[in-house]
């Protein structure tokens, strides 16, 4: 499942904070917390994480990493009596003149009679992934509790930014901007078992 979301931060800023995975359990439905061990980000670059309703950590590994263009992060094989599943998080960013458009994607390799559920693993993640989106963009936009900490660099939206933002809302003439931290659309993936959860 994928979603597209605009933020009005500059790729490097969106691309240093995801490179980051401590941050996606500020945000992300399929990760419930990852150690807070400081770890540089880049290729295969190992975290521990917890996964949603499992109990011990396990390993989440970054399997594609382009500088402000793509990352993402693989999951270690999770056992199950049914299966099992392995994760993907990717995350594709597009440079635009007010921010960036980012692609959330989550897909899963399931195997044995996981795979006899993968109708419902689904329509969980068309539930969970848009509302994953709006929480992204609440984080990269919006002011963070203390009980929330943002790991990594991440500067405040630009000015012209924000003024057009305002602008717009104030019913100020020109053409249509999208607003930050706006989920824009859904969909599924082409191809492939892209369930998890």
């Amino acid at each position: 499942m994928s979603t597209n979301v605009f933020v009005s931060r500059p790729a490097a800023e969106v691309f240093d904070f995801l490179a980051d995975a401590r941050n996606l359990a500020l945000w992300s439905s399929g990760v419930a917390s990852v150690e807070a061990t400081f770890v540089t980000p880049g290729p295969h670059a190992v975290y521990h994480y917890r996964f949603p309703g499992r109990r011990r950590p396990h390993v989440l590994v970054c399997a594609d990493f382009e500088p402000c263009r793509r990352i993402a992060f693989r999951g270690e094989r999770m056992w199950s009596p049914f299966g099992t599943q392995v994760p993907l998080y990717a995350f594709d960013l597009l440079p635009h003149a007010d921010g960036t458009l980012v692609r959330l994607s989550v897909t899963s390799s399931l195997s044995a009679a996981l795979v006899l559920m993968a109708p419902l693993v689904a329509m969980a993640w068309r539930r969970d992934l848009p509302a994953d989106g709006r929480k992204f963009c609440d984080v990269l936009g919006g002011v963070l509790t203390p009980a929330a900490p943002l790991h990594g660099p991440l500067a405040a939206p630009p000015a012209a930014a924000a003024q057009g933002a305002a602008g717009e809302a104030a019913g100020a003439p020109g053409g249509p901007a999208v607003p930050a931290g706006t989920a824009m659309r859904t969909s599924a993936a082409p191809h492939g078992f892209d369930y998890a959860h």
